[in-house]
């Protein structure tokens, strides 16, 4: 049996991270130095469509993209600019966020409500076509 469940995980990382609103994550699409995050599976772009600018970075591998020392590391992670990620709901972000926190990157936050109120708010998206 568990002795914590994923509500409580999100509870906790809540607490450690800094969330910014869709409006707040809107005001900064332009921004050089803001880097948007998409953790959602690839299939769900696909499906739904994503941020333009975005970068996608699967949760699968996050933590591994992030690390300079895995060989799977990405440039992008190494930037020093601020990151914000994101899923559909905002749930995997918040602990997304609060992983990527522990292993010292900063600054980072996630954003409230996710991609799906991102789309339901009529802020820009953009459809992802498979390779």
């Amino acid at each position: 049996m568990i002795t914590k469940g994923i509500k409580a995980l999100c509870a906790e990382a809540e607490k450690e991270v800094e969330t910014w609103s869709l409006d707040q994550v809107h005001s900064h699409l332009e921004d050089d130095d803001v880097v948007l995050v998409d953790i959602r599976d690839i299939r769900e772009l696909w499906r739904d469509g994503a941020i333009p600018g975005a970068v996608h970075a699967p949760r699968g591998m996050l933590e591994f993209w992030v690390d300079p020392d895995s060989p799977y590391a990405r440039d992008v992670f190494q930037s020093g600019k601020r990151f914000v990620f994101f899923c559909a709901g905002a749930m995997r972000s918040a602990l997304a966020a609060q992983s990527v926190q522990a292993m010292g990157l900063s600054p980072v936050c996630h954003m409230a409500g996710g991609y799906a109120q991102w789309k339901k708010q009529g802020f820009p998206t953009e459809t992802k076509e498979k390779k």
